[in-house]
């Protein structure tokens, strides 16, 4: 009796390996659930008239390159009067170079154009004498006693439409960007030819209605 029940028991063991209905239908739900992507909204763009209208390509490159070059300035060149006719204007650009210009105007408006630049040469050099005067050329023009033309701190009217008035700018720029040597040099003073102060300088040059002296 013993050896039967065992023997049945054996038999029936196996036949309750696999899940009961009720675990078949817990793993069944327990599945992941698969979601299936959705669709991504591709937000629209619409040019306006300034784009629509705008060049692309090489068209478009080209046309950009020529708005970031920009006028290359050339340098005058040829003898003194060659450049004081290119460089003749009304306007001297600076406060500064309108000093330098003055300058030139009232002490030698009448003379040669080597004269007047011989006159805008001794101003240059004194801005650049390093300490001896001033260094700017409206500091050496209103430096106290250098020059007559000078009242109070100022100038006379100058006719600034006049052609001796466009000259001197013209010289003026000329000396400012150093491109014509004067005779004088390095002189650093001059007085009218008709008058003798008997200085005791060492005489450079003599041109137009002045000698000039370092």
């Amino acid at each position: 009796m013993l050896i039967f029940a065992a023997v049945s028991a054996s038999s029936v063991a196996p036949a309750q390996v696999g899940p009961t209905s009720s675990e078949a239908t817990v793993v069944a739900t327990s599945l992941p659930k698969i979601v299936l992507p959705q669709p991504i909204d591709t937000p629209t763009y619409s040019m306006d008239a300034e784009e629509a209208s705008a060049p692309i390509g090489p068209e478009a490159t080209a046309q950009s390159g020529a708005d970031d070059l920009a006028p290359v300035p050339v340098k005058p060149t040829g003898d003194l009067s060659s450049l004081v006719a290119q460089l003749r204007s009304s306007d001297a650009g600076s406060r500064d170079l309108e000093c330098l210009a003055v300058g030139v105007y009232f002490e030698s408006k009448s003379e040669p154009l080597a004269g007047q630049l011989a006159v805008g040469e001794v101003i240059a050099n004194r801005a650049k004498s390093n300490g001896r005067f001033p260094s700017s050329y409206c500091g050496v023009l209103f430096q106290r006693g250098q020059f007559s033309f000078i009242r109070n701190h100022s100038w006379p009217a100058v006719n600034k439409s006049g052609r001796q008035w466009q000259n001197a700018v013209a010289i003026a720029k000329i000396v400012d960007q150093d491109l014509k040597d004067s005779a004088v040099g390095n002189a650093l003073f001059f007085h009218a030819k008709h008058v003798s102060p008997r200085w005791r300088l060492k005489r450079v040059a003599s041109v137009g209605n002045h000698v000039f002296y370092r």
